[in-house]
């Protein structure tokens, strides 16, 4: 199991109320195993108490954390999904978030989103819900956003946990449980050193002495000149380790010197603290900056993302946090800037396919947005510790997705790096006068959402994107305007930037009088359907999302909902078919914008209204035949 533990999920620990012994059947023997994160030998002891019958609320949640904090997630999966399957209990609501990313580490999207939806609506403000109600359709976006790496699993991974790189001299430096020293109790392996190979030249050797301890030691990044190294360490200075008041031991940071050969003068931060954890060094291309994680007082979640000024005499700012935007409620660690100054950093609070998945942010941005890299860099599993020459488009990352040498394996890539800069203005149709912090949505060819932004005070926007070849859908929006819509296509023979211009027109200022169909006055696209099928696409959800938008701002407005088929298929078909599209349209209007349901009316027609001649039996061409499959939205009341 990972040794790794230690370094990604004790922030999670330490904010994780232990329980105090009860009358559960659990041994107090037990109990103070668990609180001590001997998962190994804990588990034992809990599997033996449900054989026996004991299946309380308390000893399912300690079986199933003790699997998920060691990172075993089928085995999690299958004691949280017993627990659940407990009638009448009350469960915190961290344990759907738990079960969410259990069943997601083996693939069980779909109850993993169940889960996920009945944590939002237990915790409606945590920033992780308030990131998959925004992005229901995240796999689309992922998958949109996959297939820019090669990856090689490296030779010299080994059976126990290898992870952490950093570059250095001619090759890299990184972490490794492999070592005969003393064991772990949490998972029972040796701890971490750190060790440096030049992959062209040998096996991985020790990196120093001095620097390697009997605890744990992880996560560097070296200057340029190699001459001093920020590391992650246990709570362990001068011979001495400390243990929080909770009594943990954590983890710091200590920087190092290389003179003459030897690294020395090893020195802790001094923003770290006995009683909360300051890991995973990363720094900036000037050097002038040290990024972090640490779950320090001022967190938004489990751990977030920090950095601290390097000033000129060598000492050091106070810590500072980058923000709700980066950071999550969740975990948000392993940040690397690389040398276009780029952040990448792994989080499971993000949107993603399960675990940790690499994330990627421009700090310098006007409005800083979050990208997950796709795959094949993230799977289900955890997957981190990305770093990569931007010049080179090579780099490394570590993951202990399936098929492994390891526990956790270190990961050679290659990038086939192509985008395109995507960049425009919002503005106000009538005046061209500029319409700031508007919402702007790109969609792909298959209505699936793959950039979420907002124009900043000058109303721009800009964003890269892949240079696949497709057509793509740019909506923007903002109240009292009516949204705005243009497409543009990338074609990867031309290497051209594609500028936009988004005119909002404003909205007026009394409602439609009765009898006025929205489809039109709205300038809504069709409301298209899959063939045979009358679940409500992305691409409608755009559009029925204006119709909403609407009747928020005139909330005396009712519409009557009319569905219309064409001519093909039997009537008698038809008129079901457009009922139950008519059903799914009124349902989502009134689900999504919490709508009143007696200010929507609304049947299905069938093929009873065509607008033209393709009645049964004459031939038409599929353009006529749409003009039948309409959706209409006529004004009943104002």
């Amino acid at each position: 199991m990972k040794n790794k533990i230690i370094i990604l999920t004790v922030f999670s620990i330490l904010s994780f109320s232990t329980f105090k012994a009860q009358d559960n059947g659990i041994s107090a023997k037990v109990e103070k195993k668990y609180d001590k994160l001997s998962y190994i030998e804990t588990t034992k002891a809990l599997l033996k108490l449900v054989e026996d019958g004991n299946r309380t609320p308390e000893v399912l949640k300690k079986l199933a954390n003790a699997y998920y904090f060691n990172v075993k997630m089928e085995d999690a999966s299958k004691w949280y999904g017993e627990l659940f399957a407990i009638k009448d209990i009350v469960v915190e609501y961290e344990y759907y978030y738990r079960y969410a990313m259990a069943l997601k580490a083996i693939s069980n999207y779909d109850k993993a989103n169940e889960y996920m939806q009945k944590f939002a609506v237990l915790k409606p403000n945590d920033s992780r819900a308030i990131l998959f109600k925004k992005s229901p359709n995240y796999l689309e976006t992922i998958e949109e956003l996959s297939g820019d790496f090669e990856l090689e699993n490296l030779d010299f991974n080994s059976r126990f946990s290898d992870f952490g790189t950093s570059f250095y001299k001619e090759g890299i430096v990184f972490a490794s449980s492999r070592g005969d020293g003393k064991l772990y109790k949490w998972n029972e392996q040796p701890f971490l050193d750190l060790y440096y190979i030049n992959e062209s030249e040998g096996k991985p050797e020790k990196l120093s002495e001095n620097i390697n301890t009997k605890y744990h030691e992880s996560s560097t990044s070296f200057t340029k000149d190699g001459n001093t190294m920020y590391f992650t360490r246990n709570n362990y200075f001068r011979g001495k380790a400390r243990k929080s008041n909770e009594k943990v031991n954590g983890l710091k940071i200590y920087k190092a010197q290389l003179i003459d050969g030897n690294w020395t003068n090893i020195e802790s931060m001094p923003f770290n603290n006995d009683d909360y954890n300051v890991a995973h060094p990363a720094l900036s291309m000037d050097e002038k900056r040290l990024y972090f994680a640490s779950d320090m007082p001022g967190t938004y979640g489990k751990s977030d993302l920090f950095y601290v000024d390097i000033n000129e005499d060598g000492t050091y700012g106070d810590p500072v946090n980058l923000g709700e935007t980066i950071n999550t409620e969740g975990r948000e660690n392993f940040p690397f800037i690389s040398n276009n100054g780029t952040l990448y950093f792994s989080s499971d609070g993000h949107q993603g396919l399960g675990g940790l998945d690499v994330f990627m942010s421009n700090l310098e941005a006007t409005k800083v947005a979050v990208t997950n890299l796709g795959k094949p860099i993230n799977s289900s599993r955890d997957d981190f510790e990305f770093i990569i020459d931007e010049n080179t488009n090579e780099g490394y990352l570590t993951s202990n997705r399936y098929n492994g040498k390891g526990d956790d394996d270190i990961y050679k890539f290659t990038r086939e790096y192509c985008t395109r800069f995507i960049s425009g203005t919002t503005v106000d149709k009538r005046t061209n006068a500029i319409i700031p912090y508007a919402s702007v949505v790109v969609l792909n060819e298959k209505g699936v959402e793959v950039q979420n932004l907002t124009s900043d005070q000058n109303g721009a926007f800009s964003y890269e994107g892949s240079c696949k070849k497709q057509t793509y859908k740019v909506i923007a929006s903002k109240d009292e305007f009516i949204q705005s819509e243009e497409t543009f296509k990338i074609n990867p023979s031309k290497e051209e930037d594609v500028v936009l211009k988004l005119n909002l027109k404003q909205t007026e200022n009394e409602p439609l009088p009765v009898g006025k169909d929205l489809f039109t006055e709205l300038d809504l696209n069709p409301i298209y359907f899959d063939f045979d099928k009358s679940n409500i696409r992305p691409d409608a959800q755009v559009e029925l999302q204006k119709v909403i938008d609407y009747l928020k701002k005139y909330p005396t407005v009712n519409i009557d909902v009319q569905s219309h088929t064409d001519s093909r298929a039997t009537d008698q078909y038809n008129i079901a078919l457009s009922q139950r599209r008519n059903e799914s349209t009124k349902k989502w209007i009134i689900q999504k914008g919490n709508i009143d349901p007696s200010r929507i009316s609304g049947r299905g027609y069938g093929e009873t209204q065509l607008v033209n001649r393709c009645s049964n039996g004459v031939k038409c061409s599929e353009e006529e035949h749409q003009q039948n499959r309409r959706s209409m939205f006529i004004v009943t009341s104002n």
